[in-house]
């Protein structure tokens, strides 16, 4: 490899060399170790119908972060990386190609449409694993599986047939939610409730023996009144008590419908009376079994109407909806119209209005499952980061309902049961079954159904690894250690994923569950292509590069927390790669050297500047890999970037610049590059994984280029690669809290006169003279021992350190701890000049407080402006403040000298 930096770093080049590199080396992949411990993560599938979008990348990023880290701190790590089928999402894809060639599913039938489906999924099923490369994700992928693949398949089986065999999965006829749109069921999990501003329709209901007289229901969905078949009053309804057992007519239908009691109907809604509506309503069908009344269903599949309707026969449900209500008009039915704001749920998939719909369908009994998931959550066995998300999660599986698994679609695992046509036994077998178990008739008629597709994700973590065979993997890989995800699939999958955990292999899947947060744009939206808000992660890689994308991400992304995204806050990563790159380029072209001196280093050669910035970076590397432990990764980077921003290229590249630049000082250049080397070696090991890209060629470059000289070349660059070696451990003999502790008063006493500099218009490249004041013997002694530091960093010509000196005529000040700063203006400035430029200052500072104050003292303001902009008005009212107080010292200071 060159041993010379490139003068810019070039993104693309870097990051398709190193890639390839790792990827070919079988970097990324492992095998059962019994001498080391494993790290195991399973990625969250992504749909073989999916591209890289924001949300992806945020949820990848962790994961490889994690990875990373626990790979270079010695663990057998295992990432494993796949596809889901997406059963309803890739038959809709599908068959909207087929749809543009003028065919469909039915005309194809089933075995040709799941062969286009597999052709399809051929073509471009990995294109998301694709980009994940780009992302610099470093999966497993000689492990890659698809919940499809044979043996998955097999684990789907394997485990429906087992809960049936022990009662938890059963067949029934229920009120389920029904998507007209994609003709199947659908989980409660998977409906997506809005408020939609609706109306609460009054209508009257005669009664048979006196049509002159009426009871009055009141309706959100008047076309379900066609499948009435009672109405309910509350027994305690003194209103309706003497009506119950009364007959009444059903409007436009004419069938007769009875008045019956049930404790379930509030009194408080609408009129008291409500309609039933048994194959239409889930409360209204349970009411119905209560009392024995029959289901009427007046729906097709695909939302239109059918059943003992009259004209309405055909009709979309809300044609009818419109042509019932003027039909009621027209026969005084309508009492009165209310508006009425209610939740309506939609299907996840396609948005459409969901139907409550009487079907038969497969349910997992999901209580028993759920008992002893709860269980092992009030053991400790799974722990939440951040770990309010414990909460939430207990509260669905202490509210659990069965869980409808039957899709009536044709992509996705079947359901492995069979019907007997001659006595209509139902037979569950791992085998297709020859004949009937029950009357030996060998005609049997295979369910049509498939899962839905989250039963196969649930089995994710184990059936990855091979189950139901029990493999070398299952053994040493499962329990995974963490998990990575969304708060969106907290109820879908992750609950899921730990009862089938339990009931299938006795063992919760992971460890840990870290939830992050969404990725929304600038205004607080959800990303959509409706909103046409989207941000393409790939593009953003094209033009700021991987790493930049990756570190901005990152930055933004507090523990948890929401992330407010638009693409310029890009541009903070891209300039914290360059930053790291330059510096790194500068620590290069400074350690090159025609000959290799025969000197020996060691730390009694260091400079008081080495030891801190050993001692800095010991303790950046405790406090990073704390914050990695908590899956605090904004923590993480932050530290990193203060670190290496400030403490290494501001403060000490720029102190050690005249020891590196004597080449007559040998022992103490070469001291100076060793600690360079080191601390830029640690420095590439804790930024890498966050940044594995730019970090490899650094450090490929600098292994190269220490390669030839002992004395300056570091142990772990012997590796073939930064990502296979060892991560940095604090080293508390490195760390001396004392020399941190007198560095950060050098600084702040440095920043003082800098700011005298900069306030009194002082050129940066005009030395000056400083005077030191402080009380105490000991501190003046231990300032002594670092003039020279202070005078090269301050830009000094001279500086005096003395025992409660007093202020010079003609002298700015500052004031650090117990410490009075003063610096010589005498001949610097022109005073008169410098009054005026000031009072000029004053003048606009004080203007701009007013502005502020303004708005702060305007009640309505403060009000109805959000928080986060009051308290902004309110920070900056304090800041204009403090500037305030500091041009009138200022000011007062150049008063004195006249």
């Amino acid at each position: 490899m060159e041993t010379e930096i490139p003068t810019k770093y070039n993104p693309g080049e870097v990051e398709d060399k190193w890639y390839s590199f790792w990827e070919e080396g079988s970097f990324f992949h492992c095998e059962p170790d019994p001498d080391k411990k494993p790290f195991t993560i399973v990625i969250p599938p992504p749909n073989v119908t999916g591209v890289l979008h924001m949300g992806h990348a945020l949820n990848n990023i962790l994961q490889d972060i994690i990875i990373r880290w626990r790979r270079m701190q010695g663990f057998n790590t295992l990432w494993m990386p796949g596809t889901d089928h997406a059963g309803i999402a890739t038959q809709n894809v599908v068959e909207r190609e087929l749809a543009k060639k003028g065919s469909n599913r039915h005309k194809l039938g089933r075995e040709k449409f799941i062969e286009e489906v597999w052709k399809w999924k051929k073509e471009y099923g990995s294109e998301i694993l694709r980009q994940l490369r780009k992302l610099g994700c470093s999966c497993d992928w000689e492990r890659e599986r698809f919940t499809m693949d044979d043996c998955l398949s097999k684990a789907v089986k394997e485990a429906f047939v087992k809960l049936y065999e022990k009662g938890l999965i059963y067949k029934g006829k229920y009120i389920i939610n029904w998507c007209p749109r994609c003709l199947t069921a659908i989980s409660d999990d998977e409906v997506e409730h809005e408020d939609h501003e609706g109306h609460l329709w009054y209508i009257r209901y005669p009664f048979r023996d006196e049509p002159h007289l009426f009871i009055n229901i009141a309706t959100t969905r008047p076309e379900t009144m066609l499948g009435d078949v009672a109405v309910a009053v509350n027994p305690d309804d003194e209103r309706y008590r003497e009506m119950i057992g009364e007959m009444l007519i059903l409007p436009v239908v004419g069938r007769e419908i009875p008045i019956i009691a049930d404790e379930a109907v509030d009194p408080k809604f609408g009129t008291g009376a409500v309609k039933v509506t048994p194959a239409h309503d889930p409360n209204d069908f349970e009411i119905g079994k209560r009392h024995n009344l029959e289901s009427v269903t007046i729906m097709n599949e695909d939302g239109t109407i059918t059943g003992d309707a009259g004209n309405y026969i055909g009709m979309d449900r809300y044609e009818c909806r419109e042509a019932l209500i003027e039909e009621l008009k027209e026969e005084k039915h309508i009492v009165k119209v209310q508006p009425h704001s209610h939740s309506v749920g939609h299907c996840y998939r396609c948005r459409t209005v969901i139907e409550p719909y009487l079907s038969d369908q497969w349910f997992v009994k999901m209580k028993p499952l759920a008992d002893a998931a709860i269980e092992a959550q009030n053991n400790g066995n799974v722990s939440f980061y951040p770990e309010r998300w414990t909460k939430v999660y207990m509260s669905w599986l202490e509210n659990v309902r069965d869980w409808c698994i039957s899709r009536q679609i044709w992509w996705g695992h079947r359901i492995p049961a069979w019907q007997c046509e001659s006595c209509n036994e139902i037979i569950i077998t791992r085998e297709t079954p020859e004949k009937c178990t029950k009357c030996g008739n060998d005609k049997l008629a295979e369910e049509t159904d498939v899962l839905d597709t989250w039963f196969s994700s649930a089995l994710w973590p184990f059936s990855t690894m091979g189950w139901p065979e029990e493999t070398k993997e299952l053994e040493y890989y499962y329990p995974t250690s963490t998990l990575v995800t969304d708060r969106g699939i907290i109820y879908f999958w992750v609950a899921r994923m730990v009862m089938m955990g339990l009931e299938i292999r006795n063992k919760v899947p992971f460890q840990d569950v870290y939830v992050h947060g969404t990725i929304l744009d600038e205004l607080g939206r959800k990303m959509s292509k409706s909103l046409g808000n989207g941000i393409d992660p790939l593009l953003m890689i094209d033009q700021y590069g991987a790493d930049a994308v990756r570190t901005s991400i990152i930055m933004l992304t507090v523990e948890g927390q929401d992330v407010k995204l638009n693409e310029n806050k890009f541009e903070m990563g891209r300039n914290f790669i360059n930053k790291v790159w330059n510096a790194a380029r500068f620590a290069m072209m400074n350690l090159q050297s025609d000959e290799l001196p025969d000197i020996q280093i060691t730390e009694d050669d260091y400079l008081f500047e080495d030891t801190w910035i050993i001692s800095r970076l010991n303790s950046v590397t405790e406090t990073c890999t704390n914050s990695l432990e908590k899956y605090r990764f904004n923590e993480a980077i932050r530290t990193l970037y203060e670190f290496i921003w400030n403490d290494f290229c501001d403060w000490y590249l720029e102190i050690i610049k005249p020891r590196l630049y004597n080449t007559d000082n040998k022992k103490g250049r070469m001291a100076a590059q060793k600690v360079l080397v080191y601390v830029l070696n640690n420095m590439l090991h804790l930024l890498h994984p966050f940044a594995p890209f730019m970090t490899e060629e650094i450090w490929q470059h600098l292994k190269s280029m220490t390669s030839r000289n002992k004395e300056i070349f570091v142990d772990s660059m012997k590796n073939e690669s930064l990502m296979i070696s060892q991560w940095p451990v604090r080293d508390e003999a490195k760390t001396e809290k004392k020399v941190i502790e007198t560095m950060t008063l050098l600084q702040d006493m440095i920043r003082a006169i800098r700011n005298i500099r900069s306030n009194m218009n002082i050129p940066n490249k005009q030395k000056l003279e400083a005077l030191v004041s402080v009380n105490d013997k000991r501190l003046k002694e231990a300032l002594d021992s670092h003039q020279s530091f202070l005078v090269q960093m301050a830009n000094l010509d001279n500086i005096e350190i003395g025992i409660d000196l007093e202020k010079p005529e003609s002298a700015a000040s500052e004031v650090v701890n117990d410490i009075q700063i003063f610096v010589i203006l005498e001949g610097l400035i022109d005073k008169n000049i410098e009054k005026e430029k000031q009072q000029e200052r004053l003048n606009k500072t004080e203007s701009h407080l007013n502005i502020v104050r303004k708005k702060l003292f305007n009640e309505s303001f403060v009000k109805n402006a959000p928080a986060h902009i009051v308290n902004a008005e309110r920070d900056k009212e304090a800041e204009l403040l403090g500037q305030i107080i500091k041009i009138k010292n200022i000011l007062q200071d150049l008063d004195k000298d006249n």
